[in-house]
C-alpha cells in the first residue's frame, strides 16, 4: 500500500522562478534559437517568435503550474484529483510521464555532448585545427561509442547526485547556482561579441527588422518556425512546468509568476544571438549554418579569436550549465512521479530512474555510430530525430491541447476552477474576457502545428 508522504516544498520564490526557468532554458534557447533565427532572416524572425511565445505559449504554462498547485501531485495524479468523477483525464498522464523519458533519452546525451566540448576546449584538444579538422573531430567524437557513452553517464550522474541530495538542498541550490552562473557567463560572452571588430553588422542582422527576408524565406515557412520555436522553448505539455506548481504556495498569482519565467527564457535566447550573431558576422562565418553551427562553425570561429582557448571554454560552459538546468528539472520531474505513483522515497526513486534513463538513452548515442544504419524515419534519419519527432511535433503539442481542455472545459477541471487557483495571490490576475480566447483560439493554433508539424516532415514535397 503507498505511503502517506508530506509534500516536498521549495525554500523560496527565487527557487521556484530559477528551476522553472532553468527547466525552459535549455538547448533550445542556446542551440536551435539562433541558427533558426538565422535561417529565417534574423529580427524579423525574433519579433514573430516574441509576439507568439507571449501570445501561445505563456498561457499554457499558467495553466500547467495551475493544475500542479491545486493538485499538489505529479503529472498522473494532479488529473486524478482534479478530473470531474467518471472521467478519464489521468490516461493522458502516463503519455506525459513518457514525454519526460524520451525527451531525456535524447537531451541527456546533446547534454554529455557540451559538457565533452568544455573539456576538449578547456584542454586545448581543438585549439589550432583546421574547419576541415574540427569538423573530424566532432565527426569522430560521435562515431566513439564509448566515448560517448563516458559523457551520457557523467550528465545523468550530476542529475542524480543533486536530486537525491533533495529539493531544497540539491534541487533548488543547484538550480540557483547553475542559473547564476549561465547568467554571469552568458553576459560576459556577449559583451565580448559586441566588441569585436565588425560586429555592427551582426547586431543589424539580429535587431533591425527587415520583414522582406521573411517572404524571401517564405511567409508561412517563416510563420510556422516562429510559432514552433514560441511553443518548444517552454517545453510546455508533458507536465514538467506543473510539478514545479506543486512545490509552491498561494501567495502569489500564477499569470506574474509565468510572465517572470518567461521573460527569463526570453532573455537567453536574444541573449544568445547577441553571442553568436555579432561573431559571426565579425568572423565571416554564415549564422544559417544549422545544428553544426554549435559544434564545428563556432569553434573555428574561436581558433581565429585572441584568446580564443578562453572564450571557447567558457562558450560551452555555458552552454553546459543551460543543459544541465533542464536535466536536473525533467529528472525531478520523474523522481516525484515515481515517489507519487509507487510511494518510493527520494533514494530510491533517484537510484532507480538514474539506471532507467541511462539505459534508455543509449539507443540515441548508439544511433550515431555502430546503430547508425537504422534509420526509422526515412533516408538520413538516426534514432535522434526519432525522439526528437515523438516528443516536439507529438507529445508536446497534443499535451497542451489537453491542458487547455481540461483547464477551459466543463468536461475537464472547469474554467472558474482554473481562474480561481491562477488568480490566487498576488500579482497580475487571468481575466474572464480570455475565456474564449484560452478555449478555441489557442488549441486551434496549437492544432494548426501539430498538423503543419506532419506536413513539413512526410508530405511537404507532395503537396508544395
Amino acid at each position: 500500500m503507498q505511503e502517506k508522504r508530506e509534500r516536498e516544498t521549495l525554500g523560496s520564490r527565487l527557487g521556484f522562478i530559477f528551476l522553472s526557468a532553468g527547466c525552459a532554458i535549455g538547448l533550445g534557447n542556446v542551440w536551435r534559437f539562433p541558427y533558426i533565427a538565422g535561417r529565417f532572416g534574423g529580427a524579423a524572425f525574433v519579433v514573430l517568435y516574441l509576439v507568439f511565445l507571449v501570445c501561445l505559449a505563456m498561457p499554457v504554462m499558467v495553466m500547467e503550474f495551475s493544475v500542479g498547485r491545486a493538485s499538489k501531485r505529479s503529472i498522473i495524479d494532479s488529473f486524478k484529483i482534479l478530473q470531474p468523477k467518471g472521467s478519464r483525464w489521468s490516461i493522458f498522464g502516463y503519455f506525459g510521464l513518457a514525454g519526460n523519458y524520451i525527451l531525456m533519452m535524447f537531451y541527456t546525451t546533446i547534454t554529455g555532448w557540451m559538457l565533452a566540448y568544455t573539456w576538449h576546449n578547456l584542454t586545448g584538444q581543438l585549439q589550432g585545427l583546421t574547419p576541415e579538422q574540427v569538423g573530424a573531430f566532432f565527426g569522430g567524437m560521435l562515431a566513439n561509442p564509448l566515448g560517448m557513452t563516458f559523457w551520457l553517464f557523467l550528465a545523468v550522474s550530476i542529475g542524480t547526485v543533486i536530486c537525491v541530495v533533495g529539493l531544497q538542498e540539491g534541487v533548488e541550490r543547484a538550480s540557483k547556482v547553475m542559473m547564476c552562473g549561465l547568467l554571469s557567463i552568458m553576459i560576459v560572452l556577449a559583451i565580448r561579441s559586441v566588441t569585436l571588430p565588425g560586429a555592427e553588422a551582426g547586431l543589424r542582422f539580429y535587431l533591425m527588422p527587415d520583414f522582406g527576408k521573411l517572404v524571401e524565406h517564405g511567409i508561412w515557412d517563416s510563420i510556422y518556425a516562429a510559432l514552433g520555436q514560441a511553443f518548444f522553448t517552454l517545453s510546455l505539455g508533458i507536465g514538467s512546468m506543473a510539478i514545479f506548481g506543486s512545490y509552491i504556495s498561494r501567495d502569489r498569482s500564477l499569470l506574474g509568476e509565468s510572465v517572470i519565467i518567461t521573460a527569463l527564457d526570453t532573455f537567453v535566447a536574444l541573449s544568445a544571438g547577441l553571442i553568436i550573431f555579432p561573431a559571426c558576422f565579425a568572423y565571416g562565418v554564415e549564422p544559417n549554418s544549422g545544428p553544426g553551427l554549435i559544434f564545428i562553425t563556432l569553434p573555428n570561429m574561436f581558433n581565429n579569436m585572441p584568446q580564443g582557448r578562453l572564450w571557447s571554454t567558457f562558450f560551452f560552459l555555458f552552454m553546459s550549465f543551460a543543459a544541465m538546468t533542464t536535466v536536473v528539472a525533467v529528472f525531478e520531474h520523474l523522481i516525484t512521479s515515481s515517489m507519487d505513483v509507487l510511494g518510493w522515497n527520494r533514494k530510491k526513486a533517484s537510484i532507480v530512474n538514474f539506471f532507467v534513463i541511462f539505459f534508455l538513452s543509449l539507443p540515441c548515442v548508439f544511433g550515431f555510430n555502430i546503430w547508425s544504419s537504422f534509420a526509422p524515419l526515412g533516408e538520413g534519419t538516426i534514432v535522434l530525430d526519432l525522439e526528437d519527432f515523438l516528443v516536439s511535433n507529438n507529445l508536446l503539442p497534443l499535451g497542451s491541447i489537453v491542458y487547455l481542455l481540461f483547464c477551459c472545459t466543463r468536461y475537464g477541471w472547469g474554467w472558474d476552477s482554473f481562474v480561481a487557483e491562477a488568480n490566487a495571490g498576488k500579482g497580475l490576475k487571468v481575466s474572464p474576457v480570455f475565456r474564449v480566447y484560452f478555449t478555441y483560439v489557442i488549441p486551434i493554433a496549437i492544432g494548426v502545428i501539430f498538423l503543419f508539424g506532419y506536413i513539413e516532415k512526410f508530405w511537404k514535397e507532395l503537396l508544395w
